[in-house]
């Protein structure tokens, strides 16, 4: 095998929160409007806001993590460093059942509106051909998946934008509640809190792609970027969720008047829009759909990529690789290609139930990341500031999470702790193979003397963080080089 190269930093700020907006697919708010209509009576927004108010705790500890550590593996690396190498892998693996699905489920999805289009051409034709064309583009370069994907995200936005100057003209009309200045979408009598947490819940998933942006943490070209990147993408996207569902909340108080619940979409658009804009607006959940699939597929890679890469995935040494030429992993972006491709033979219903497990984990390993590293490890909770930066901030967010955590269906539970039960006995059987302890396979075996004395000197009961150099960003340079990041102790 030729020899490995490094990951490029190509990408501007503007570019990773296209990256991230794509990730979370904006028009979801459509598909999901019926379902969440009922789930919560009539109070979609207050459900979006609810999810917003819990993962701004969450993104905050994201971007403290992210300037920390500026590497690829996102909720992996932090909680590895942060709590302990066992901690991470755990963490690590719970997070692919969520980065490895969501390319199925936007294969999947590209699947059933190809078929509703074409009945006549088999569903597997467009799954080889939307996969092939998705992995051919993350191979070729992150540069060009990332102007693709902003093309795409930029479309559905302006389509969203578009609903909703439409959906006024209708309410102006006395459709639905007839007014725009309203507080019903968000609270009205027989609203239980209970429903709200569940609908919470359900909208959670529309925010997921947030977080995945610290996978590009080693291909931006500033690292300070990341952090600002992860709290533009989740207001941005906050903003267009809550806007377009107060709107379509008014002009849809209810579900009543739709044929099918499960996909509001394609009749909200017809009711508001009309024939033509219905066409316009499908074509923007296409592409947008397209867009989370580019978004998805790198990022994902880019979490197998340093598993492999750190000796977690072992067996899976190759995932580590990155082309010199291209400056992608390429065998870890052609696994993802190959995963998605089970997308021609199950039900969305049964593939979406099981993401969020994985979400939340790496949402709730990720504010304990910030608690231990700077609380517990740094003892930095001397002043009122430090209590409440490192503390009391991450402590509410795993609180909230915690939420969500109760309200996630029983089947999204059940198969994420099927999966989670799958890891360690891969660990244990990976530890009895090698004969090494996991603690010994999690470590880069490439990393620069320099590197070893700069992690080694480090002091760990540091009161400020001045008082010693942080261990990732001595190695932000190390991608440049083409050399491997170690960021382990």
């Amino acid at each position: 095998m030729s020899q490995s190269g490094g990951l490029k930093r190509s990408l501007g700020l503007w570019a990773i929160v296209g990256l991230g907006l794509g990730y979370m697919t904006p028009t979801v708010l459509f598909d999901t409007f019926g379902i969440v209509t009922k789930e919560t009576h009539g109070v979609v927004p207050l459900a979006y806001l609810v999810a917003l108010v819990v993962m701004i705790f969450t993104a905050i500890s994201y971007g403290r993590m992210a300037k920390l550590f500026p590497t690829a593996g996102s909720s992996f690396t932090y909680a590895r460093e942060a709590i302990h190498p066992k901690v991470g892998f755990i963490v690590g693996w719970a997070a692919l059942l969520d980065y490895l699905l969501l390319p199925l489920v936007n294969a999947v999805i590209i699947r059933l509106y190809m078929v509703s289009l074409f009945p006549s051409v088999p569903g597997w034709i467009w799954v080889v051909l939307f996969v092939a064309f998705i992995t051919g583009l993350n191979v070729w370069s992150l540069n060009s998946t990332a102007k693709v994907n902003f093309t795409l995200v930029v479309f559905a936005v302006v389509m969203i934008a578009a609903f909703i100057m439409l959906a006024v003209v209708q309410l102006s009309r006395g459709m639905g509640s007839g007014t725009l200045f309203s507080a019903a979408p968000f609270y009205h009598s027989g609203i239980g809190f209970s429903a709200v947490l569940t609908g919470a819940t359900v909208v959670c998933f529309s925010f997921i792609g947030f977080d995945a942006i610290t996978m590009y943490a080693e291909e931006a070209r500033k690292t300070s970027d990341v952090a600002k990147a992860i709290i533009i993408c989740l207001l941005i996207g906050g903003g267009i969720f809550l806007a377009a569902g107060h709107v379509a909340q008014s002009v849809f108080p209810n579900v009543s008047g739709f044929h099918m619940t499960d996909d509001t979409l394609p009749e909200m658009a017809l009711k508001v829009g009309g024939k033509f804009f219905q066409v316009l607006f499908m074509s923007a959940a296409f592409a947008a759909t397209v867009a989370s699939a580019l978004a998805s597929h790198a990022s994902v890679s880019r979490l197998l990529h340093v598993m492999g890469r750190n000796g977690v995935l072992r067996p899976m040494r190759l995932w580590g690789y990155v082309s010199p030429r291209r400056h992608t992993p390429v065998y870890a972006t052609l696994a993802v290609g190959a995963v998605s491709l089970l997308a021609i033979t199950p039900s969305l219903e049964l593939v979406s139930s099981m993401i969020n497990f994985g979400a939340l984990i790496a949402f709730t390993a990720v504010n304990l990341s910030v608690l231990a590293w700077f609380a517990v490890r740094r003892r930095q909770f001397r002043t009122i500031k430090q209590v409440a930066t490192n503390v009391a901030l991450p402590v509410i967010g795993m609180a909230m999470t915690g939420l969500l955590w109760s309200f996630l269906h029983t089947d999204a539970l059940i198969s994420g702790l099927v999966w989670v039960s799958i890891g360690i006995i891969y660990a244990v059987v990976l530890t009895k193979v090698t004969g090494k302890r996991l603690t010994e396979l999690d470590m880069d075996q490439t990393v620069t003397a320099e590197a070893e004395e700069i992690l080694a000197a480090e002091p760990r009961t540091a009161p400020e963080p001045r008082t010693a150099p942080e261990p990732a960003q001595a190695l932000a340079t190390e991608p440049r080089t083409g050399q491997r990041v170690l960021t382990g102790v």
